[in-house]
């Protein structure tokens, strides 16, 4: 259960902070943290064989920075590329032959983020971006620390190094305590009961959906199983960041957001700025941006400028997609991604062409154009989990039991029902913030805070004694 956001895991999650908060020195934070990951890890297995690759992996990496900053620069793109083939080949994407796999089990936990963390440091090092020599110490603690290992956030090292390396640490009041505590409740709540209820509800669909249905109830039924999986998704996910905010927040260190209200955006570009937002932005740093100017350089032509920058966000959020996976199904999830961020961006080209810059704003400021953006934003995500969370068998499954009128209805059910659910969620939001409260808005204050986090843990409390339930896996901690 350490994997998951159970109350094994906050609990570890604070030991570690309290014992790291005996002493204020730089070198015992690092003491404590390191301990700290790895009695973490040492949950999962006690045989140092199945984390053999892991470390093979973590040195490799350590020793490509160290190389690349005071030996050879020029090994920068050989040791790159054998990052990247060891990350694949450790994976097992299914095109990779499966005899060249090793044959004794090992984990893969966390793989994937520390894959992200060794290619920032690999390619910082060449741009001599990074913060001088990094020690073994700060490297494993960067790459390893348990607070975002299993489903992030992406942190840079430079950040992380600015407050695990700072004397005197960061400063934990009072206040600032509250406010951590108050994330970890909140996130605890979001994993363990409304994940958890939404999990329910579409396994309930899920079991109820057959060709025995009438066609209204198969296309009701349908658009429930779509349409919850996205929101389970979101509280799962966003539920267990909170937390590692929290937790981390008590080891003096500051994670930086991976949510912010995605549901509220009007397009699939803005929504990728809200969910995530960690690995949007590492994308974007070290793959959309040098693509982008890659091709520029070599077709320098105003004309071909905006379908250049179409094509480099479809490619960039084909590889989330592909990314996320090892078989077909997330190379067609990486399609539907890269399709959604580059036919967003080219209707934006196309509108402010034939409108002018200033009419599309205007136009994008309209509550029932805003509304219906939301709207179909929601469900083009939605369409696309479809291939985060079943295979090509369940899929077939599902679409032989309807016909295509039928599945017309479900995408055309769940279109009308994000439109008017997510424009009153919005309006009434806005209409409780407008109430004031000592010059901010009453919902925001420590008053309000308090006493939401108070029912939520009633609610929670009473949730997890009555189902007695296991704490709700981590979707991306398969990843």
């Amino acid at each position: 259960m350490m994997g998951s956001a159970s109350l094994q895991f906050v609990a570890y999650g604070l030991i570690v902070a309290c014992v790291s908060n005996l002493h204020r020195s730089v070198a015992w934070r690092q003491f404590v943290l390191l301990a700290g990951s790895l009695g973490f890890l040492a949950f999962f297995s006690l045989d140092p064989l199945v984390f053999a690759p892991l470390a093979v992996f973590l040195g490799f990496g350590f020793c490509g920075v160290r190389i690349i900053q005071f030996r050879d620069k020029r090994a920068f793109v050989p040791l790159l590329c054998g990052g990247i083939l060891a990350f694949v080949w450790l994976k097992k994407y299914a095109f990779v032959p499966s005899a060249t796999y090793l044959s004794h089990p090992y984990i893969t936990l966390g793989l994937s983020y520390i894959f992200f963390r060794v290619l920032h440091l690999l390619i910082d090092a060449h741009s001599d971006n990074l913060p001088g020599k990094i020690s073994v110490p700060s490297y494993l603690n960067y790459t390893l620390n348990f607070t975002t290992l299993v489903s992030g956030p992406i942190q840079t090292y430079q950040d992380f190094a600015e407050m695990q390396l700072a004397a005197p640490p960061r400063p934990l009041s009072v206040a600032i305590a509250g406010h951590a505590i108050a994330r970890i409740v909140i996130g605890f709540f979001k994993v363990n009961v409304v994940s958890l209820f939404l999990s329910m509800g579409q396994s309930t669909a899920l079991a109820a959906f057959g060709p025995n249905l009438g066609s209204g109830q198969k296309i009701l039924t349908g658009a429930a199983i779509a349409a919850i999986y996205p929101l389970y998704l979101y509280a799962n996910f966003s539920g267990y960041i909170d937390i590692v905010i929290g937790i981390a927040r008590f080891l003096r260190i500051e994670l930086p957001e991976n949510f912010d209200r995605p549901f509220s955006s009007k397009s699939f570009l803005i929504f990728w700025n809200r969910w995530h937002m960690t690995l949007s932005a590492w994308l974007k740093t070290y793959v959309y941006n040098p693509l982008l100017i890659a091709m520029m350089r070599r077709w320098q032509s105003s004309t071909a400028e905006p379908y250049i920058v179409v094509f480099a966000f479809f490619f960039t959020f084909f590889l989330i997609g592909v990314w996320h996976g090892q078989t077909s199904v997330f190379i067609f999830y990486g399609v539907l991604l890269g399709l959604g961020v580059s036919v967003n961006k080219l209707y934006q080209i196309l509108m402010m062409k034939w409108l002018g810059r200033a009419k599309y704003n205007s136009l994008s400021r309209g509550l029932l154009y805003g509304a219906v953006a939301r709207g179909i934003t929601f469900t083009w995500f939605t369409a696309s989990l479809l291939w985060f969370w079943s295979n090509w068998v369940q899929l077939a499954a599902l679409a032989a039991s309807l016909s295509a009128a039928e599945i017309a209805g479900v995408w055309a059910v769940v279109l009308l029902a994000s439109t008017v659910v997510l424009a009153i969620y919005e309006s009434a939001r806005d209409w409780l913030l407008s109430f004031q409260f000592e010059e901010r808005p009453f919902l925001t204050s420590r008053y309000a805070r308090t006493v939401w986090c108070t029912i939520v843990t009633v609610i929670t409390v009473t949730t997890l004694t009555l189902l007695n339930a296991p704490a709700p896996d981590i979707v991306y901690k398969a990843f």
